[in-house]
């Protein structure tokens, strides 16, 4: 849909012959059919849904009373709006008048499907929504390597199974990388998993119960939006500013909801690369013990993170030293992907309740890749590739910030390290999404960064995976902007 006046208002068109209050009514409502808005998910207030998309509180508030005599939304007193859980007898049904024409409708796109098309094989270069750095960025033959030295070692090291808690030696190390980062844990408070992912899920899985609240950056990394609530689990967002989440929000919503956990990135948050400020790593601490919640401190990007004195930024472990932060690392992003080796850092006692869930889930995690990481880490390998990495995106991130300035784009904040840009466009990343699908390219459309899922002008642009002309020329034709070439 055509913006025609105010660029936030996006999604929305004045002169169309529908009013603002049915477009509204009628974009919300067809994302909870579709499913893309899920039930219980909490609507942006009526500020912030105003002021998001350039329109009066007035039109707001028509909008969700209509959208609460529809029965697609629920007002709780005190708390807000948020996703009504609909009959079986309606929940697919969308009303006559109010249906779009079949030629305004997109298609849904949801978690699985931006998933699902990282992994379809295509040019690094085409994919400015990718979530990974290029291949030939990482050190192949550095990996080689260590594989060849570790298939060297005694046969029956590498056929039989793991330790359940993980390679010792590795545990050592990590001991080592965590004191760098004043975390002081001893091997016994780790525990190797498959990556954050599987690191996310055996936390999820041992600290709450299904119908119990986790609190996420809103936004935020978006596989763990699905697998949270395929465990029975509820999600409530909680707005992310450049050094932090709001405070006040957080505060609010632990006192309504009486979360379980509460995920964060402190450190080069997925998807705007902002890093958590002393002063608010404090106050959430103080939050976590007024309302008695643990915090998992999602750490992947540790690597990429060139230190405070570029980026001020503060890890909760630190300041905690893990008694109420569980702290999650991992090497997928900056090491390979395909070696799906990543760590829990704890308590002890967590850590043995951890290292238990993990048995009964998976028996143990792969040896060789833990053997194969270890190596690359003891050898002092590691190091220098992470400084490659750090100046190679050094190297495009300046120049990717203005050319999607050029192309109409809008950066709130412009991160100074980092692989990920959060940019405005300005119009429906969703639609812009399909589009630039059938034009052979991914996008990260903004609307599956957040719990709540609704409509979004923002994506994520990967800074490493968008260097190609074509992906400036499509966004340039898409919103209307010359390109103009440097």
């Amino acid at each position: 849909m055509t913006n025609t006046s105010n660029p936030a208002m996006g999604l929305l068109t004045r002169g169309s012959g529908e009013t603002l209050i049915d477009q509204i009514v009628r974009s919300v409502s067809n994302r909870i059919d579709d499913k893309i808005l899920r039930s219980g998910a909490r609507m942006p207030s009526i500020r912030q849904f105003a002021a998001t998309h350039g329109v009066s509180c007035f039109t707001v508030v028509a909008s969700y009373d209509k959208l609460v005599a529809k029965g697609y939304v629920e007002s709780r007193r005190g708390a807000g709006f948020f996703v009504r859980e609909r009959s079986p007898l309606n929940a697919g049904e969308r009303s006559a008048p109010d249906a779009a024409p079949a030629a305004l409708e997109t298609k849904p796109l949801d978690v699985v499907w931006l998933i699902r098309n990282m992994f379809r094989p295509a040019p690094s270069q085409r994919v400015p929504g990718s979530g990974v750095l290029p291949s030939e960025w990482l050190d192949g033959p550095m990996i080689a390597n260590a594989l060849r030295a570790v298939s060297r070692q005694s046969a029956a090291l590498l056929l039989n199974y793991g330790m359940p808690q993980g390679f010792l030696p590795l545990r050592q190390q990590l001991q080592l990388k965590l004191a760098e980062l004043e975390i002081d844990a001893a091997p016994e408070q780790f525990v190797t998993t498959v990556g954050v992912t599987q690191a996310l899920d055996l936390v999820a899985r041992e600290f709450t119960r299904p119908g119990d609240t986790i609190l996420v950056d809103d936004p935020a990394w978006f596989l763990m939006f699905g697998a949270f609530a395929a465990m029975g689990l509820k999600v409530v967002g909680i707005p992310r500013l450049p050094d932090g989440p709001d405070l006040a929000q957080l505060a609010a919503m632990a006192a309504l909801h009486k979360p379980k956990l509460y995920v964060i990135n402190s450190v080069l948050h997925n998807p705007t690369s902002t890093s958590l400020s002393a002063a608010k790593a404090f106050q959430v601490l103080r939050i976590a013990e007024e309302h008695g919640f643990t915090i998992v401190e999602d750490d992947i990007y540790c690597d990429l993170h060139p230190g405070s004195a570029v980026q001020p930024a503060t890890r909760m472990a630190a300041l905690d030293q893990l008694k109420r932060v569980i702290y999650l690392g991992g090497f997928s992003k900056s090491l390979a992907a395909n070696l799906r080796v990543g760590f829990i850092a704890t308590s002890p006692e967590w850590a043995q309740r951890l290292c238990d869930r993990k048995m009964l889930a998976t028996l143990t995690t792969s040896d060789i890749g833990e053997r194969v990481v270890y190596k690359v880490l003891s050898e002092g390998l590691y190091r220098k590739h992470a400084d490659r990495l750090r100046a190679r995106l050094d190297a495009v991130r300046a120049r990717t910030v203005r050319q999607m300035e050029k192309v109409g784009l809008r950066i709130d904040v412009a991160p100074p390290a980092g692989m990920f840009i959060w940019a405005d466009t300005g119009v429906d990343t969703i639609a812009l999404a399909e589009r630039a699908m059938a034009a052979g390219l991914l996008l990260a459309p903004g609307a599956l960064f957040s719990p709540s899922q609704l409509p979004s002008t923002r994506m994520r642009m990967n800074v490493s995976t968008s260097q190609e002309p074509g992906v400036w020329e499509f966004l340039a034709k898409e919103l209307g902007s010359p390109l103009r070439r440097p």
